[in-house]
Protein backbone atom coordinates (compact mmCIF):
# COMPACT_ATOMS: atom_id res chain seq x y z
CA UNK A 1 0.00 0.00 0.00
CA UNK A 2 1.31 3.35 -1.14
CA UNK A 3 0.61 6.67 0.29
CA UNK A 4 1.37 10.20 -0.28
CA UNK A 5 3.83 12.13 1.28
CA UNK A 6 2.81 15.89 2.66
CA UNK A 7 4.64 18.97 3.93
CA UNK A 8 3.74 20.49 7.18
CA UNK A 9 2.39 23.35 4.51
CA UNK A 10 -0.42 20.72 3.85
CA UNK A 11 0.80 20.08 -0.03
CA UNK A 12 1.59 16.45 -1.67
CA UNK A 13 5.43 16.55 -2.13
CA UNK A 14 5.43 14.16 -5.13
CA UNK A 15 6.46 11.46 -3.39
CA UNK A 16 5.20 8.13 -1.92
CA UNK A 17 5.91 5.62 0.87
CA UNK A 18 5.11 1.85 1.04
CA UNK A 19 3.10 1.07 4.14
CA UNK A 20 4.39 -2.32 4.72
CA UNK A 21 1.29 -5.51 4.44
CA UNK A 22 3.17 -7.27 7.29
CA UNK A 23 2.24 -3.84 9.58
CA UNK A 24 -0.58 -2.03 7.74
CA UNK A 25 -1.79 -4.81 6.04
CA UNK A 26 -2.62 -8.05 7.65
CA UNK A 27 -5.20 -10.11 6.00
CA UNK A 28 -6.95 -11.08 9.49
CA UNK A 29 -6.32 -8.75 12.36
CA UNK A 30 -6.61 -9.94 15.67
CA UNK A 31 -9.22 -8.27 17.55
CA UNK A 32 -8.39 -10.83 20.43
CA UNK A 33 -4.97 -9.07 20.89
CA UNK A 34 -6.04 -5.96 20.50
CA UNK A 35 -8.62 -6.70 23.21
CA UNK A 36 -5.82 -8.36 25.84
CA UNK A 37 -3.28 -5.29 24.88
CA UNK A 38 -5.62 -2.48 25.79
CA UNK A 39 -7.05 -4.17 29.11
CA UNK A 40 -3.37 -4.72 30.01
CA UNK A 41 -2.87 -0.69 29.13
CA UNK A 42 -5.44 0.38 31.31
CA UNK A 43 -5.23 -1.97 34.26
CA UNK A 44 -1.61 -0.64 34.25
CA UNK A 45 -2.72 3.12 34.36
CA UNK A 46 -4.71 2.06 37.93
CA UNK A 47 -2.95 2.89 40.99
CA UNK A 48 -4.40 0.41 43.19
CA UNK A 49 -4.03 2.99 46.30
CA UNK A 50 -7.27 2.31 47.97
CA UNK A 51 -8.01 1.58 51.23
CA UNK A 52 -10.04 1.19 53.86
CA UNK A 53 -9.64 -0.30 57.30
CA UNK A 54 -10.60 -3.34 59.62
CA UNK A 55 -11.83 -3.78 62.57
CA UNK A 56 -8.02 -4.46 63.83
CA UNK A 57 -7.16 -1.05 62.20
CA UNK A 58 -9.40 1.02 63.27
CA UNK A 59 -8.82 2.72 67.21
CA UNK A 60 -11.54 2.18 69.65
CA UNK A 61 -11.28 -0.16 73.06
CA UNK A 62 -11.16 -3.68 72.80
CA UNK A 63 -13.45 -3.56 76.62
CA UNK A 64 -16.76 -5.71 75.54
CA UNK A 65 -19.10 -2.64 76.07
CA UNK A 66 -22.11 -4.41 78.06
CA UNK A 67 -22.48 -7.66 79.96
CA UNK A 68 -23.31 -10.75 77.93
CA UNK A 69 -26.74 -11.32 78.57
CA UNK A 70 -29.90 -9.60 80.30
CA UNK A 71 -29.50 -6.34 78.84
CA UNK A 72 -32.46 -7.65 76.02
CA UNK A 73 -30.41 -6.10 73.28
CA UNK A 74 -27.63 -8.39 70.83
CA UNK A 75 -24.10 -10.08 72.16
CA UNK A 76 -20.82 -7.40 71.92
CA UNK A 77 -17.47 -8.31 72.05
CA UNK A 78 -15.75 -4.80 71.69
CA UNK A 79 -16.87 -0.85 69.32
CA UNK A 80 -14.83 -1.96 66.89
CA UNK A 81 -17.32 -4.44 65.02
CA UNK A 82 -18.25 -3.66 61.70
CA UNK A 83 -21.81 -3.90 63.09
CA UNK A 84 -21.26 -0.43 65.19
CA UNK A 85 -20.63 3.50 63.88
CA UNK A 86 -17.09 3.93 63.51
CA UNK A 87 -16.33 -0.02 63.22
CA UNK A 88 -13.79 -1.93 60.72
CA UNK A 89 -15.14 -1.93 57.26
CA UNK A 90 -15.60 -5.86 56.46
CA UNK A 91 -13.36 -7.21 53.62
CA UNK A 92 -12.83 -3.70 52.27
CA UNK A 93 -10.14 -3.16 49.28
CA UNK A 94 -6.30 -3.07 50.10
CA UNK A 95 -3.19 -1.50 47.97
CA UNK A 96 -2.92 -4.06 45.12
CA UNK A 97 -1.53 -3.82 41.58
CA UNK A 98 -4.24 -4.59 38.83
CA UNK A 99 -1.55 -4.56 36.14
CA UNK A 100 -0.54 -8.06 34.10
CA UNK A 101 1.74 -8.93 31.74
CA UNK A 102 0.83 -9.17 28.08
CA UNK A 103 3.55 -11.10 25.95
CA UNK A 104 5.53 -9.16 24.05
CA UNK A 105 4.50 -11.09 20.32
CA UNK A 106 0.98 -10.58 21.41
CA UNK A 107 1.49 -6.89 21.84
CA UNK A 108 3.35 -6.68 18.63
CA UNK A 109 0.39 -8.37 17.12
CA UNK A 110 -2.11 -5.90 18.54
CA UNK A 111 -0.04 -2.57 17.12
CA UNK A 112 -0.05 -4.60 13.53
CA UNK A 113 -3.67 -4.91 13.82
CA UNK A 114 -4.68 -2.00 14.98
CA UNK A 115 -2.43 -0.01 12.64
CA UNK A 116 -4.12 -2.35 9.62
CA UNK A 117 -7.48 -1.08 11.01
CA UNK A 118 -6.31 2.53 10.72
CA UNK A 119 -4.79 1.77 7.27
CA UNK A 120 -8.26 0.57 5.69
CA UNK A 121 -10.06 3.23 6.85
CA UNK A 122 -7.77 5.73 5.24
CA UNK A 123 -6.78 7.49 8.69
CA UNK A 124 -3.02 7.31 8.50
CA UNK A 125 -1.30 10.77 7.27
CA UNK A 126 2.74 10.58 6.32
CA UNK A 127 4.54 14.17 6.71
CA UNK A 128 7.72 14.74 5.84
CA UNK A 129 10.58 15.50 8.87
CA UNK A 130 9.85 18.63 10.40
CA UNK A 131 11.32 20.60 13.33
CA UNK A 132 9.88 23.86 15.31
CA UNK A 133 12.33 26.32 16.54
CA UNK A 134 10.67 27.46 19.69
CA UNK A 135 7.57 25.69 21.35
CA UNK A 136 4.65 27.50 20.02
CA UNK A 137 1.08 25.95 20.12
CA UNK A 138 -0.41 28.77 16.99
CA UNK A 139 1.98 27.21 14.85
CA UNK A 140 1.33 23.31 15.66
CA UNK A 141 -2.49 24.29 15.09
CA UNK A 142 -1.78 25.95 11.72
CA UNK A 143 0.14 22.75 10.31
CA UNK A 144 -3.22 20.90 11.60
CA UNK A 145 -4.79 23.18 9.86
CA UNK A 146 -2.85 22.71 6.81
CA UNK A 147 -3.36 19.18 6.90
CA UNK A 148 -7.13 19.50 7.58
CA UNK A 149 -7.04 17.93 10.37
CA UNK A 150 -7.83 20.41 13.04
CA UNK A 151 -11.34 19.40 14.14
CA UNK A 152 -10.03 15.44 14.48
CA UNK A 153 -8.67 13.68 17.07
CA UNK A 154 -4.55 13.22 16.23
CA UNK A 155 -1.90 11.15 17.33
CA UNK A 156 1.56 12.63 15.85
CA UNK A 157 4.43 9.64 15.73
CA UNK A 158 7.94 11.74 15.56
CA UNK A 159 10.61 10.11 14.36
CA UNK A 160 12.83 10.98 17.61
CA UNK A 161 12.18 13.28 20.54
CA UNK A 162 11.53 17.04 19.37
CA UNK A 163 10.82 18.85 22.97
CA UNK A 164 9.44 22.20 21.31
CA UNK A 165 6.85 20.05 18.87
CA UNK A 166 5.86 18.04 21.88
CA UNK A 167 5.29 21.04 24.02
CA UNK A 168 3.55 22.88 21.56
CA UNK A 169 1.04 20.06 20.93
CA UNK A 170 0.88 18.86 24.69
CA UNK A 171 -1.96 20.95 26.09
CA UNK A 172 -4.21 20.47 23.15
CA UNK A 173 -7.04 17.93 24.49
CA UNK A 174 -7.69 16.55 21.14
CA UNK A 175 -4.15 15.92 20.50
CA UNK A 176 -0.96 13.43 21.34
CA UNK A 177 2.26 14.04 20.36
CA UNK A 178 4.65 11.24 21.05
CA UNK A 179 8.13 8.90 19.56
CA UNK A 180 7.05 6.35 17.18
CA UNK A 181 8.40 4.20 19.51
CA UNK A 182 6.56 4.44 22.10
CA UNK A 183 3.40 4.16 20.59
CA UNK A 184 0.77 1.66 21.48
CA UNK A 185 -2.21 -0.07 20.69
CA UNK A 186 -4.42 2.14 22.96
CA UNK A 187 -2.97 5.41 21.36
CA UNK A 188 -3.57 4.15 17.95
CA UNK A 189 -7.38 2.80 18.84
CA UNK A 190 -7.78 6.20 20.27
CA UNK A 191 -7.20 8.70 18.00
CA UNK A 192 -9.51 9.66 14.84
CA UNK A 193 -6.28 10.22 12.41
CA UNK A 194 -2.17 9.28 12.99
CA UNK A 195 0.16 11.50 11.16
CA UNK A 196 3.14 9.86 10.92
CA UNK A 197 6.76 11.11 10.27
CA UNK A 198 8.97 9.45 7.41
CA UNK A 199 11.47 9.02 9.92
CA UNK A 200 8.74 7.75 12.35
CA UNK A 201 7.52 5.24 9.77
CA UNK A 202 11.02 3.79 9.52
CA UNK A 203 11.42 3.25 12.79
CA UNK A 204 7.41 1.05 13.43
CA UNK A 205 9.15 -0.78 10.52
CA UNK A 206 11.84 -1.66 12.46
CA UNK A 207 10.08 -2.47 15.53
CA UNK A 208 7.25 -4.32 14.01
CA UNK A 209 8.47 -5.50 10.82
CA UNK A 210 10.03 -8.66 11.62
Amino acid sequence: MKVAVYNKEGKETGRQVELPETIFGLETPSDHAIWQDVRSFLANQRQGTHKAKGRGEVSGSTKKPFKQKGTGGARSGHKRSPLWRHGGRVFGPNPHTYGFKVNGKLKELARRSALTYKARESKITVVENFSMDAPKTKDFLSVLANLKLNNSKVLLLLNAEQKNIYLSGRNLPKTKVITAKDVSTYDILNAETIVIMEGGLEVINANLGN
